[in-house]
């Protein structure tokens, strides 16, 4: 249903300084209280990493989404909250935003993307159907948002009857805002009551330069979160905002995935901690669940209000402010925040109907079969034991490099491959397969590069990969559960094939390639590989040793489609063509498995 405590009379805030002062969109609010300051109350609820998700389904299993603790997922979720929401508080004022990652991440996303992407077609995006009947109030881009492009990017934002913001993304030569950095809304509190202003700062994640550095080089840079805020907030303030909002895409650890090349990639705390004049701070990237947190600004000794929540629309945040109107200003007496359930409503028919024939398009794609298996291909234990399912992916990597190269001055080296355990629920069944089996295997968007390492590059990379797994001395009883490192995602956890090697892990880090071999000769420090590997990879993500360099082969070919053309071309999996055992965890020479 429409917001009732929104209209729709809005403009997007000035790019720059010295541009025309932003305009404003009215709402209401309801006082309350008796004799004495009368208190006003303003909500603001946020969502953040909802992924491509606008149905509660799984597209790799053609099931109703379900997980160990039964959350649901989807932008038809997260609209039956807030409407309840809405309904509850009778019209008083209600903001919405989101904090990115938005158009990437489910076979929905990118059917319309890549299959029938919206840059030929016109056709309106689905994320952008599914938010628009939310009525969001506003949406700050994620890293995620830049997979696709800027023409489709440009493209969706267009799309979306609200702004999208991002105050960091700037233009790569003039250094101007490249899209709206913040909003300013008037919120009325009632017939006769004095105005609230709420302004909404958007900041991306810096690590799009990496992450998408093919899409973005030239065209855009991004500029540090915190030292944005401290940029913008004052400008805000003085253009009359009396309370600040930041929507970030960035989590609040204070770490970063690469290296220091780039700005900190999860720095909301500390943004909240350098930047005074904020009062709450929306933030995502991260998918962790952060109900309420409170940080201390360095200078004012102000509590900012910080809250995530969680991913794909499993959570939704409320954000609760009340307020009085002391000498001409507006004053927080209190401020507090929750996350709440998904899975306490049913989904929203709007959404739903909007939506249904793109998904149900979707879920058709999926299940079209492309091969059948000779056996059922499994990578619940692809972190710690050689499968033929990564071998799969290895395979096509190597042979489309392999006739790539063929005939350049890179065609005598061998050829490498680099893949890694992206969803452990991955399975080819035994018989047909289908897109969405391929597709649960290489969940990501990720093209295929190549570069050329040395034999001490690979041992470094090897290495690397390694230290995520626990020391285990030898007589102890290994656990698969507990074997690798629970906090390190899964896709850390990269195998090589072409080179044969042991992890070693009763080992110290850093020493436990222990055997590293080329058809049955050590591999020498100054021999030269060809390495085929994922953009996200060679671009720096992860921060793996080595492999940012300069491609021998970039063809722009998404990996997932290479891995349903292959199996199409051949019209059957079977492992006696790809599978070569080549690695495994031991201790002192034992395997552990």
């Amino acid at each position: 249903m429409a917001n009732p405590s929104v209209s729709r009379r809005s403009i997007l805030a000035a790019a720059a300084a010295g541009a025309a002062a932003p305009a404003v969109l009215s709402g209401s609010a309801e006082a309350h209280g008796g004799h004495g300051a009368t208190t006003y109350d303003l909500t603001v609820l946020g969502t953040s990493d909802t992924h491509g998700n606008v149905y509660n389904w799984d597209y790799y299993k053609d099931l109703e989404y379900d997980d160990s603790a039964h959350n649901d997922v989807g932008v038809a979720k997260l609209a039956a909250l807030v409407n309840q929401i809405r309904a509850e508080r009778r019209g008083r004022a209600t903001l919405v935003l989101d904090a990115g990652d938005t158009i990437q991440g489910t076979p929905l996303a990118t059917y319309y993307a890549k299959q029938e992407p919206i840059t030929e077609t016109g056709e309106r995006h689905p994320m952008a159907r599914a938010m628009n009947v939310l009525h969001y109030d506003a949406v700050t881009l994620g890293n995620h948002e830049f997979n696709y492009g800027l023409p489709l990017l440009h493209l969706w934002i267009r799309q979306l009857g609200f702004p999208a913001l991002a105050a960091n993304a700037v233009d790569a030569k003039t250094l101007r805002p490249a899209f709206t950095p913040y909003v300013i809304k008037k919120v009325s509190l009632g017939r006769g009551a004095p105005t609230l202003r709420v302004g909404i700062l958007g900041l991306t994640n810096p690590g799009v330069a990496i992450w998408d550095r093919a899409n973005v080089e030239g065209k855009l840079a991004f500029t540090d979160m915190v030292e944005t805020a401290a940029k913008w907030v004052p400008i805000m303030r003085a253009r009359g905002a009396d309370l600040v909002l930041i929507s970030a895409h960035g989590g609040d650890s204070g770490t970063s995935s690469y290296g220091p090349e780039l700005p900190n990639e999860n720095p909301s705390a500390l943004i909240a901690e350098k930047v005074p004049g904020i009062d709450a701070i929306l933030f995502g990237h991260a998918h962790r669940e952060v109900p309420q947190r409170f940080v201390t600004n360095a200078q004012t000794g102000a509590q900012v209000l910080l809250s995530e929540p969680s991913k794909w629309g499993q959570r939704l945040t409320r954000m609760d402010f009340t307020l009085v109107r002391d000498r001409g200003r507006w004053t927080i007496t209190e401020k507090k925040s929750a996350l709440l359930n998904t899975n306490t409503v049913t989904e929203d028919p709007k959404v739903l109907a909007v939506v249904r024939s793109q998904h149900n398009k979707t879920v058709a794609y999926v299940n079209q079969v492309v091969a059948t298996s000779t056996e059922e291909l499994s990578a619940a234990e692809s972190r710690y034991k050689d499968t033929a399912i990564l071998d799969y992916i290895n395979k096509v990597q190597t042979d489309t490099v392999t006739a790539a190269l063929a005939g350049s001055a890179y065609a005598s080296l061998p050829v490498l491959s680099i893949a890694a355990p992206f969803s452990r629920t991955a399975v080819f069944p035994q018989g047909d397969v289908k897109i969405k089996d391929v597709a649960g295997l290489y969940i990501y968007d990720n093209t295929l590069e190549a570069v050329v390492l040395t034999g001490a590059e690979v041992r470094a990379y090897l290495e690397y990969s390694a230290k995520y797994f626990v020391t285990l001395p030898v007589g102890a009883q290994p656990d698969p559960a507990t074997i690798s490192d629970p906090a390190v995602p899964d896709y850390n956890y990269d195998v090589l094939s072409g080179v044969d090697y042991d992890i070693d892990i009763s080992r110290p880090v850093g020493s436990r390639i222990t055997r590293l071999e080329i058809a049955g000769a050590p591999v020498a420090a100054d021999a030269q590989f060809v390495v085929a590997v994922n953009n996200y990879r060679r671009s720096g993500g992860g921060n793996f040793p080595g492999i940012v360099k300069p491609q021998v082969y970039n063809a722009q070919q998404e990996i997932r489609q290479l891995l349903i053309d292959w199996a199409q071309a051949k019209g059957e999996i079977n492992p006696a063509d790809f599978f070569v055992p080549n690695w495994r965890l031991v201790r002192e020479g034992v395997p552990v498995f």
